[in-house]
């Protein structure tokens, strides 16, 4: 991999991560325009791997929320009198939240690594779960904060995160068409969103580098670390002003945009691997 195509990976990385439209989805599509084989094991480890850097962009702009809660969560464990503290329940919720997704991405790897690789999951996935955040878009009351957010809240959302797995359905989708499935307003369900991917993209990336380490090496065929971290460092510096943006922007808009645009790239796709012009893999 050249280091062009390294930081338009790393863009398109940090750029939809945290939007509701697939990242995995759209570096999929992007990586086979490039010509790349999408399920070789050095493309799916590059994949999660320059997750990484817009999970960190996160963690840093979130920086305040997150000490806050890790500091009221420890409180809580040392002194039982500290443990009506929102923060401390929330934070319970986010570590429950995340298991899921855990067990499930360990159990099925090799199939999410090559069967959901095909680009017709993705343009199908794109097209469904379009229909699935239409709804919870419509349908949510939001009259349900933060404060208001319980273990079960995100076990229900870490459930419906596993879907995520399939490319194309989208991580903050389908975390946020959960929240917004629960009656939480929208800002509320996109910081969780946020907050529930830290533990589930760092592990994954870190998974991916121990076991993979051989297969991105240059030297084996593979992509090559340098554009694997170049693309890491690109995705946290484009994902950091895509969490500003995206925040301010659910405050005052529906999910409708994303909606849209899903459709047609959905859309587009399908046309694309009908007419051969596209293969799924």
């Amino acid at each position: 991999m050249n280091i062009f195509e390294a930081v338009l990976l790393g863009a398109v990385e940090g750029f939809t991560e945290f939007l509701p439209i697939s990242s995995t989805g759209h570096l999929t599509i992007v990586e086979k325009l490039l010509g790349y084989q999408i399920d070789a094991p050095d493309i799916t480890a590059f994949t999660a791997i320059i997750q990484s850097g817009a999970v960190i962009a996160t963690v840093i702009f979130l920086r305040q929320d997150l000490i806050r809660i890790v500091t009221s969560w420890f409180r809580g464990l040392l002194n039982a009198g500290k443990r009506d503290d929102p923060d401390y329940r929330f934070g319970w919720a986010v570590i429950l939240g995340s298991i899921p997704i855990g067990i499930v991405g360990l159990l099925f790897q090799d199939t999410i690594e090559s069967t959901l690789r095909s680009l017709w999951f993705v343009a199908g996935a794109l097209i469904l779960w379009s229909g699935v955040m239409a709804f919870a878009d419509h349908a949510a009351t939001q009259v349900r904060h933060e404060p208001d957010v319980t273990w079960k809240d995100t076990l229900i959302i870490g459930v419906v995160q596993c879907l995520s797995l399939i490319p194309g359905v989208s991580r903050s989708g389908a975390t946020m068409s959960a929240g917004l499935l629960r009656d939480f307003d929208r800002v509320t369900v996109t910081k969780l969103s946020f907050f529930l991917s830290i533990p589930a993209l760092l592990a994954a990336s870190v998974l991916q580098t121990v076991t993979e380490y051989d297969n991105i090496s240059a030297d084996n065929g593979g992509v090559g670390w340098l554009p694997t971290i170049v693309a890491t460092l690109v995705s946290f510096v484009v994902g950091w002003f895509a969490v500003s943006w995206l925040l301010k922007f659910i405050a005052r808009h529906s999910y409708s945009i994303f909606i849209g645009y899903r459709l047609v790239l959905g859309a587009v796709l399908l046309v694309l691997l009908a007419t051969n012009v596209l293969e799924p893999k």
